[in-house]
């Protein structure tokens, strides 16, 4: 096997595998050392004394950690409460929606699998419906989402749930005209921007979806347990933690009884709350420009691994540029049946790829019949070089 290409220059602000191409920042994302380290030193002042720490300090350092990231992302930070991820925001938000027999909830078929089994499992507990729209793929433009999704609506629709960024395609769907189109029907958003914060510029209150959660330990480089759920301000009196703690009965000192109850749920290891904003100015600082050079330097280099990967397998890019930003994914070559997963649930090629080639890049299956995607991620870390040894053996290991 041929030396493994080099990631680039700023990977010595991470732990990776040096022994591994590790083209799947998106699935869990990837911590850097030095918001690790501000991890670690809030954990030794937390287990120097717990009490201290959870009673008397704890309330001050969430409010700051909350403030810097609600500008990070444009909201209002009296809407914005933590969760450990994505998939919690999600769950918790539908627990908000009332929902009755014959309602029908809207998911796309390029939803995370987690999430649309949250909405039937809600759905299915009071009686109501979930029901897809199968977006077009390849796909030539926002404007297919749009009609797509609204074609789908009928009296019986009462909420959707959309992805921003789609996790197996890497779609950057236009979720502000989906949220006003939503809107002036009366209909309730849950918007899935797990990938979004960190990978997008996002400003949520100007969005003005009803709820909108996402992840900080993906494309922000937070702790894993890093999330939040921002809830517009219609929706705050009726949304509560999936856990009801010491916050529903506790006095509110002039505070939100949506904070108050978010804030503390029991007793956990709050650590990844708090570091993120030392993610927000750490990974700033990695290169000149700060978040703005980041997102641009990642789409880039997306784009340009995409690019490559087309050329190396014959297909066109199944999407344009603009519905592209640090996730890109490519269809594979249609060689006959697509094999069935193994117990792992991990694709045969995907593990082919990481066994004998040493590359981490997931291979996903979605639709009906099933379609095959492969889907890298750009982060600071990777290198075009990494996407180009990719390319080089996928060919052989498609097979």
């Amino acid at each position: 096997m041929p030396p493994l290409p080099p990631p680039s220059e700023l990977a010595r602000h991470w732990d990776l595998d040096p022994g591994i191409v590790f083209l799947n920042h998106g699935s869990f994302g990837a911590c850097p050392r030095p918001v690790l380290a501000a991890q670690q030193e809030l954990r030794t002042v937390m287990e120097a004394e717990p009490v201290r720490f959870f009673v008397r300090e704890l309330p001050g350092l969430v409010e700051t950690a909350r403030a810097e990231l609600a500008a990070f992302v444009g909201a209002d930070p009296e809407g914005l409460a933590f969760v450990t991820n994505a998939t919690t925001g999600v769950n918790t938000a539908l627990a908000a929606l009332p929902l009755a027999a014959g309602d029908e909830v809207l998911v796309t078929d390029h939803g995370y699998p987690a999430c649309r089994n949250a909405v039937e499992v809600a759905s299915r507990r009071v009686g109501a419906t979930l029901v897809e729209a199968r977006l077009p793929y390849p796909l030539e433009g926002p404007e297919a989402v749009i009609e797509t999704v609204l074609d789908r609506l009928t009296p019986r629709t009462r909420a959707a749930v959309l992805d921003h960024v789609t996790s197996p395609t890497g779609l950057v769907l236009p979720v502000a005209e989906l949220a006003a189109e939503l809107d002036a029907r009366g209909l309730t958003l849950i918007v899935d921007g797990a990938h979004a914060p960190g990978m997008l510029d996002l400003e949520l209150d100007a969005l003005a979806a009803p709820f909108y959660t996402g992840n900080c330990h993906k494309w922000l480089c937070a702790p894993k347990g890093a999330g939040f759920l921002w809830v517009r301000k219609d929706w705050r009196l009726r949304t509560r933690p999936l856990v009801t703690s010491h916050g529903w009965s506790a006095p509110l000192h002039g505070r939100s009884r949506l904070l108050v109850e978010f804030d503390w749920t029991g007793t956990c290891d709050p650590t990844p709350w708090l570091t993120v904003p030392h993610a927000i100015d750490a990974v700033a600082g990695m290169v000149d420009g700060g978040w703005p050079e980041v997102r641009a330097r990642n789409r880039r280099l997306a784009l340009a691994g995409r690019s490559v990967l087309c050329q190396a397998l014959g297909v066109a890019p199944p999407c344009p540029d603009e519905l592209v930003a640090s996730l890109a994914a490519v269809p594979l070559p249609d060689r006959g049946a697509v094999p069935d997963l193994p117990p792992s649930g991990i694709d045969p090629l995907q593990d082919r790829l990481y066994r004998e080639h040493h590359v981490e890049v997931p291979v996903t299956r979605w639709g009906q019949p099933p379609s095959r995607t492969l889907r890298i991620s750009a982060q600071l870390y990777n290198s075009l070089e990494q996407v180009r040894f990719l390319a080089s053996v996928l060919p052989s290991a498609i097979g």
